[in-house]
């Protein structure tokens, strides 16, 4: 699926998406023309889906960090609808996942404090009975959004 240089490519633009073209050409030794089109074909092929930058959450006073495991009582297709598009509502969410074990659901949020974090969990609860909602407070985060490695 991918080969050696592919793979280079891959691990440099998740490591910094915002290098020029020509030192990342260098890093993976190909000529930017080659590693241009490279690249296209990773898109092309769905592999390489976007850019996106990291912003420091301490910077902007969104240091809490809370995950919220879910356990709900309804599945039906008509009821996830509803609920993939209630959580999706609420910004402060920034992961969604749905997971196999005790809960259902695992929310990634991020906020500025707990009276924030109180009013997005009064807002997730308002419109859909949910059976259980638990949240883990992030004490420090050690490693977020390391590359996938090929």
């Amino acid at each position: 699926m991918l080969d050696r240089i592919d793979a280079r490519i891959l691990m440099e633009l998740q490591r910094d998406a915002a290098q020029t073209q020509r030192d990342l050409a260098e890093k993976v030794g190909l000529s930017q023309n080659a590693c241009w089109r490279r690249i296209r074909n990773l898109q092309e092929r769905g592999i390489l889906i976007g850019q996106t930058v990291r912003i420091d959450r301490e910077a902007l006073n969104h240091g809490l960090v809370v995950f919220a495991m879910i356990r709900t009582r309804k599945h039906s297709a008509d009821w996830l609808k509803l609920f993939r598009a209630h959580v999706l509502s609420i910004p402060d969410i920034t992961e969604f996942h749905r997971i196999g074990g005790d809960y259902d659901y695992m929310l990634k949020i991020v906020t500025t404090d707990m009276k924030s974090y109180d009013r997005i969990y009064q807002r997730l609860i308002e419109k859909l009975e949910l059976d259980a909602v638990t949240s883990y407070f992030s004490m420090e985060t050690i490693a977020e959004n390391r590359p996938i490695e090929f």
